[in-house]
């Protein structure tokens, strides 16, 4: 009867087990729903621009210069008031012999108002010409935020993108160190090689192991700046991008600062900003010439009691000419600030266009350097991995100790590591010098005005 129990719960586990997904399955599975995002650069731009919380936030800029626009307009339009009122008095009063009404027991009065104010310099006008400048300032400001914000996107994807590269060579140099290890123990099970060998692989596959570690929590890191950055929540992949390089080497230096001073959303700001003070300039100066007011009046009245020649409805307009004679040097004063706004602004113009035209310089040589060493380091690892091959085979049949293997195995690791950053390193210096032209916004959102 035991037997029969023991075998009847053999077959139920057995049965339970194969029924059951396995616990390999289920992570599988896990990791192609973790992984069922897949990003490219095209498209983490695109969602840092819709969600990314900052750049909405300069977005809100842009709908204020619009408003400010309205509230320059409604400087030329007239004020129209409404107004009503009624007065109750203690009593009526006459005077003299005819009885004349002086005062009435109640009266109520209501009408239309009409006021608008002009300065003959024309402030009203400019300012609604300062207004539309802003505008356009304004938008040149939230398009050099986006194509910063775009820059910083791309270094931590390709920080990310390196970090993978990085867990994948150290993953391989994990999986070629345990192969040297068995190797080494088999050798020294027949004598070929003494303990050290294999205590010298043990110890280069421990630190292999603490290298993978290292590397994916870095990844891990990377991975969570980069979702933070583009305003993703959940786990992702990545997909590389290609063709990073599209329209850089048909450019020299020269031109490429020809190309910033045209497109850089900076220069175009900071040339309005000049525009706009020269604008307050004048309008400063205009505070010299007179102010012209006009009004217009409807008015409907009533009075308890009333009198044969009481006027129930009165409609009056009137123009004036105000000129402030002294102020006490106010005027004087305004116009000295607003001229030396407006050379500051100038100062400042040509400052950012130096600035602009060495930054450019500088991301022209980083590029040709980080491409220059990019080229010899692929050559390096080539190297490096043959001669890993090699003194691997060599070690096989005994023509090398383990130290060699440990050498090369170690040189080519790091070749691998300088290529992957100097590949990635490559890829940044290349988006680099597209934010130094202010050529990067226009190849994300495909504006084809911007770049003509």
């Amino acid at each position: 009867m035991k037997r029969g129990f023991l075998g009847f719960f053999i077959l139920f586990g057995s049965f339970f087990l194969l029924a059951a997904p396995s616990h390999s399955q289920d992570l599988a599975h896990s990791q192609d729903l973790a992984h069922s995002q897949d990003f490219g650069l095209e498209d983490l731009y695109r969602a840092a621009l819709e969600r990314a919380e900052r750049v909405r936030f300069t977005e809100e800029e842009l709908n204020i210069s619009r408003l400010e626009k309205e509230r320059a307009l409604s400087g030329i339009i007239p004020d129209i008031t409404a107004y009503g009122a009624y007065t109750r008095y203690s009593e009526s009063k006459v005077s003299g012999t005819a009885a004349t009404l002086i005062q009435p027991e109640s009266s109520t009065a209501y009408g239309l108002r009409l006021d608008q104010f002009y300065s003959l310099g024309g402030r009203e006008f400019r300012d609604i010409r300062i207004a539309e400048a802003g505008i356009e300032r304004t938008g040149y400001d939230v398009s050099a935020f986006k194509e910063g914000y775009l820059f910083s996107v791309a270094g931590a994807y390709y920080d990310v993108l390196k970090g993978a590269k990085l867990v994948d060579i150290a993953k391989a140099n994990v999986d070629r160190l345990s192969k040297q290890r068995d190797a080494a123990d088999a050798r020294l099970r027949v004598g070929e090689v003494t303990k050290t060998a294999l205590l010298r692989a043990e110890a280069e596959l421990s630190g292999a192991r603490s290298e993978l570690v290292r590397a994916d929590n870095a990844l891990k890191i990377s991975k969570a700046v980069l979702a933070r950055e583009v305003g993703i929540e959940g786990d992702f992949g990545l997909k590389e991008t290609e063709g990073a390089e599209d329209g850089i080497t048909i450019y020299t230096l020269p031109a490429l600062k020809e190309l910033a001073f045209t497109e850089r959303a900076e220069l175009k700001s900071l040339h309005l900003e000049k525009k706009i003070a020269g604008e307050g300039a004048r309008n400063a100066r205009g505070e010299y010439w007179p102010f012209l007011a006009l009004q217009g009046v409807y008015e409907k009245r009533d009075a308890n009691p009333s009198t044969l020649f009481f006027n129930d409805e009165t409609i009056f307009g009137g123009v004036s000419l105000n000129f402030v004679v002294f102020e006490g040097g106010l005027r004087k004063a305004r116009v000295s600030e607003a001229e030396a706004r407006e050379r500051q602004i100038s100062l400042l113009y040509e400052d950012l266009r130096r600035e602009v035209s060495v930054e450019v310089e500088k991301a022209y040589f980083d590029y040709l350097t980080e491409k220059g060493v990019f080229d010899a380091l692929r050559d390096q690892l080539l190297f490096a991995g043959d001669n890993f091959n090699a003194v691997s085979k060599q070690f096989t049949y005994g023509l090398a100790d383990s130290l060699d293997v440990m050498d090369a195995n170690a040189l080519l690791v790091t070749a691998e590591r300088q290529v992957a950053e100097a590949g990635y390193n490559y890829h940044v210096a290349i988006l680099r010098l597209k934010r130094a032209t202010g050529t990067l916004l226009a190849q994300v959102t495909g504006d084809e005005e911007k770049n003509k």
